[in-house]
């Protein structure tokens, strides 16, 4: 794992973070076998600037958070394209959410999912991932539940190596989604982490628009 950056803390915002990631990896520039994969709405810019800057194609991996219902910031697990579903056992054992319950929030945060899917893809079709080294980035990882539900979608279609990359991680999430992965790219892993937000000056929520218009500029430029 590598979680040497030159980077400013608080981090300056997501522009920022990808620029900072993008020298950690540098020896991915150009692999014509690489692709930046990014975790929407938050990892989409920081995803940009390292495609950007490495001239690697850039894609999506949609994952939805299943929040705790009346605690939605609280994950009890996550959904992932593909229909993979992970959840947190302890998670569920504490707050006692019933099956019924669960599949309800399955439910709306699929067709979440769905509508996003929709929406930034279009007739764009999935990439092949398959024999690829994937770089899978977010814009941080607090319990890395949505994290670890991206990593098994990417799983299903057997890459050559999955390399995880954000900027801000909370050593617990990182000690579960080291051994899923073959790479961990980090540049900031602070002793203590309650929220992402905490560690950056500009964490302003990144909308559909900003999505829209990144992808548009990345595929744009890609064959």
């Amino acid at each position: 794992m590598k979680h040497k950056a030159q980077i400013e803390v608080p981090i300056p915002d997501r522009v920022a973070a990808g620029r900072a990631l993008a020298r950690l990896l540098e020896r991915y520039r150009g692999q014509p076998d690489a692709i930046v994969l990014a975790l929407p709405r938050g990892g989409v810019p920081v995803a940009w600037e390292i495609a950007r800057e490495l001239g690697l194609p850039l894609d999506l991996l949609l994952v939805r958070k299943l929040g705790m219902p009346g605690h939605e910031e609280y994950a009890m697990g996550a959904i992932a394209s593909g229909g993979v579903r992970v959840l947190n056992a302890e998670a569920l054992r504490y707050s006692r959410v019933d099956e019924h319950a669960l599949e309800a929030v399955t439910a709306r945060e699929r067709r979440e999912l769905e509508r996003r899917d929709r929406l930034y893809r279009g007739e764009r079709p999935q990439p092949k991932l398959g024999g690829r080294v994937v770089l899978l980035v977010d814009d941080g990882l607090a319990t890395g539940s949505t994290m670890r539900a991206a990593v098994q979608a990417v799983r299903q279609q057997t890459p050559a190596r999955i390399v995880l990359v954000a900027p801000v991680a909370s050593t617990e999430a990182l000690a579960m989604l080291e051994p899923l992965v073959d790479e961990v790219v980090c540049a900031l892993v602070p002793d203590w982490l309650s929220s992402i937000g905490e560690w950056y000056r500009d964490f302003g929520q990144t909308s559909d628009g900003e999505v829209q218009e990144l992808l548009r500029q990345a595929w744009s430029r890609t064959p």
